[in-house]
C-alpha cells in the first residue's frame, strides 16, 4: 500500500503545471505590484481534490475543484477601455484525473479539466465562458541507485485559461544527487532544492505562469475594437522557502523576479488589439497546503 501511495504521489506531483493534485486542499495567494507598470495583479486561489482507489491494481481516480479570483488594479486613468469590465475575473475548473501502471515500470497519467473563465461584470454565463484543460503524461522511476533516485516524466499539457493558450510539452527530470540536494529540470518548472532540515527547505526555481479569461460581451477599446479575451503570461525565477509543519501540511513562500511579463487584450480570433504596459519585476506568492 505504501508503494501504491508513493506512485500515486509521483503521478499527481507531475501535474503541477496548473494545480498539484497531490494537494488535497490548498490556499494560494499571488501578488504582482504595479511598480513600473499600469496594472497591479492579485490572485486568490482555493482547490480541493479527492483520490479514489479503483478495483484494478494500481489504478486511481481523482475528483476536484479549483477556484481562482483574479483582481487587476489599473493605475493609468487614460487607458482606452472601461476598467470596471476588466478588474475582476473568476476561474473555475472541475478536475477529473486517472492513473494506471503500464509495462516496463512506466505509469500513465491523464487529467481533464472542464471549467469557466469570465470577467466578474458578467451577470450570466455564456458558451464563450467555457474553457478546457488537459494533461497526458508518462512517468518512469529509476531506483537502481538507492542514494541517488531519479524520475522522468514526459507528456503534453494544454489549458485555455493559462497564460500560454497552446499545447506545451511537459518534461520533468528529477534527480537526488546528494543526501540534502536534488534538482528538477523541465517545462513548465525547474528547481534546485536544498534540505536545511526535516522541516525547512529552500529552492531556486524558474517557471511559467499567467491566466487567460473571456470578457463577456466584449470591452470597447480605441472606440472601434472589442476585446473578447484578456491574456497575462510571464516567465519568472526566484527563491522558495518551505516550512513543513508535518509530512502532509506545509507553507511555501516565494519571491521571484519577472524576466518576461505581458498583459494583452485580444479579439475573438486571438489577435492582439492592445498591450497594457507592465514592467513590474516583483512576484510574491504564499501557499498553504495539505497534501498526500
Amino acid at each position: 500500500m505504501r508503494v501504491r501511495l508513493l506512485l500515486l504521489f509521483l503521478f499527481i506531483y507531475s501535474l503541477a503545471s496548473q494545480a498539484q493534485l497531490s494537494d488535497l486542499a490548498r490556499l494560494d495567494f499571488t501578488f504582482i505590484p504595479n511598480k513600473g507598470s499600469d496594472v497591479e495583479y492579485t490572485r486568490s486561489r482555493f482547490l480541493v481534490n479527492y483520490p479514489l482507489k479503483l478495483r484494478k491494481e494500481g489504478q486511481f481516480l481523482f475528483l476536484g475543484v479549483d477556484y481562482s479570483n483574479v483582481h487587476l488594479r489599473f493605475k493609468d486613468n487614460d487607458l482606452p477601455f472601461d476598467r470596471e469590465l476588466l478588474n475582476d475575473f473568476k476561474l473555475l475548473d472541475f478536475t477529473i484525473g486517472f492513473t494506471k501502471p503500464l509495462k516496463n515500470g512506466w505509469r500513465l497519467g491523464v487529467r481533464i479539466q472542464p471549467g469557466i473563465s469570465t470577467n466578474n461584470a458578467a451577470r450570466n454565463l455564456s458558451a464563450e465562458d467555457a474553457v478546457f484543460s488537459g494533461d497526458l503524461v508518462f512517468i518512469k522511476k529509476f531506483e537502481k541507485d538507492i542514494e541517488r533516485p531519479s524520475r522522468l516524466i514526459v507528456g503534453l499539457s494544454y489549458s485555455q485559461n493559462r497564460g500560454y493558450v497552446f499545447p506545451l510539452p511537459f518534461i520533468s527530470y528529477y534527480r537526488k544527487f546528494r543526501p540534502d540536494w536534488s534538482y528538477n529540470l523541465g517545462i513548465p518548472k525547474s528547481n534546485l532544492q536544498y534540505h536545511l532540515s526535516d522541516k525547512h527547505r529552500i529552492k531556486l526555481y524558474a517557471q511559467l505562469d499567467g491566466f487567460t479569461s473571456n470578457i463577456q460581451n466584449g470591452a470597447l477599446v480605441n472606440e472601434n475594437e472589442f476585446a473578447e479575451l484578456i491574456n497575462m503570461s510571464l516567465i519568472n525565477g526566484g527563491l522558495q522557502y518551505e516550512y513543513h509543519f508535518t509530512d502532509h501540511f506545509q507553507l511555501d513562500l516565494r519571491a521571484a523576479y519577472n524576466f518576461s511579463l505581458s498583459n494583452k487584450l485580444k479579439d475573438g480570433d486571438n489577435n492582439t488589439i492592445l498591450t497594457i504596459d507592465n514592467d513590474s519585476r516583483s512576484y510574491l506568492r504564499a501557499v498553504l497546503k495539505f497534501k498526500i
